[in-house]
């Protein structure tokens, strides 16, 4: 009970960090700053730092010359797979199919395709990790799932929503998706939650830079030095902070329920907009907080515990 209250803790909070995303974003689309430039600038800070902090915490517990398996800045090449998927399949797909979403159709749009993505996760873990497809994690995925379209206020439009959008939106929510299964494999192979972060980045880094725009990013750096500060406290606080506690939370809790209490980030989203930026809320908007919220506690009831056989991911 300990492990699943630290757990369910975790993720929270990775969902709040996370929720806090537009508060960054924003004061870098004021500099003139692009989507894609504020990925990159996320991506490649976050594994800039995690690189650095990674290697100089693996030098101090003087793991330099243990088995690969305890080192912190280490893998197995068997396993690099993992780290591909968490970081290019996962990361760098969900990033340019989320903001290719935002081009053909509004953001309460692609984040309600987005919030697909807790679904997917409980449907993908019954093959791979043979989770049980309880009644309560269907009745907490549709709670969650009203809740998000409540809160992004989709219900007052009646704008189409082309074809394009649906599918990238979907695409986005897979590959957001993929993040869960990939971690809680490199999870079940030994990884401690800084190394799996760190590797993820760095393969996420790698991914994203044909994209980057860097003829156009570098000169808004340059005439404005302090966005520098403004990326490196974005990947501190909505990047590598919550990838870690996420991922601790995936060796703690089930990962269908993980992806769907993580759920609570479009809910701070909300209200950092009506804190920071004075946006309204709506009674919809709040009995979509109250939806998504009570999927926790649906989600930490007592259930019967069944034997889950362990599937073997070697290779």
């Amino acid at each position: 009970m300990k492990n699943k209250t630290a757990g369910t803790a975790a993720v929270l909070l990775a969902g709040t960090l996370w929720g806090l995303m537009g508060v960054f974003v924003r004061w870098l689309q004021n500099y003139g700053f692009s989507s894609m430039h504020i990925s990159a600038i996320r991506i490649l800070t976050s594994a800039l730092i995690l690189l650095l902090t990674t290697g100089i915490m693996d030098q101090a517990l003087k793991k330099k010359f243990y088995p690969i398996g305890n080192r912190l800045l280490a893998i197995r090449l068997k396993d690099i797979w993992c780290f591909i998927g968490t970081g290019i399949i996962s990361i760098v797909s969900f990033t340019i199919c989320y903001f290719s979403t935002m081009k053909y159709t509004s953001l309460s749009v692609a984040a309600v395709l987005l919030y697909t993505s807790p679904i997917m996760v409980t449907l993908l873990t019954i093959p791979v990790f043979r989770e049980k497809l309880t009644l309560r994690k269907i009745l907490a995925c549709l709670t969650t799932f009203s809740g998000c379209i409540l809160v992004t206020g989709i219900l007052g439009s009646h704008a189409a929503v082309p074809a394009k959008a649906v599918l990238l939106g979907l695409l986005s929510a897979f590959g957001y998706a993929l993040y869960s299964i990939f971690g809680t494999i490199a999870v079940k192979k030994g990884y401690k939650a800084l190394t799996i972060s760190t590797f993820t980045f760095l393969f996420a880094a790698a991914g994203i830079l044909p994209f980057a725009e860097f003829p156009t990013m570098l000169p808004i750096l340059a005439a404005h030095p302090e966005t520098i500060l403004i990326g490196v406290l974005m990947g501190i606080i909505t990047t590598i902070l919550p990838y870690i506690l996420y991922t601790l939370g995936l060796s703690k809790i089930e990962t269908g329920k993980a992806s769907i209490i993580v759920s609570a980030e479009p809910v701070v989203a909300t209200l950092t907009g009506v804190l920071f930026f004075r946006e309204p809320l709506s009674p919809l908007g709040i009995a979509g907080i109250f939806l998504v919220l009570s999927s926790v506690f649906i989600l930490n009831g007592r259930e019967k515990n069944y034997p889950v056989k362990q599937a073997d991911y070697s290779i």
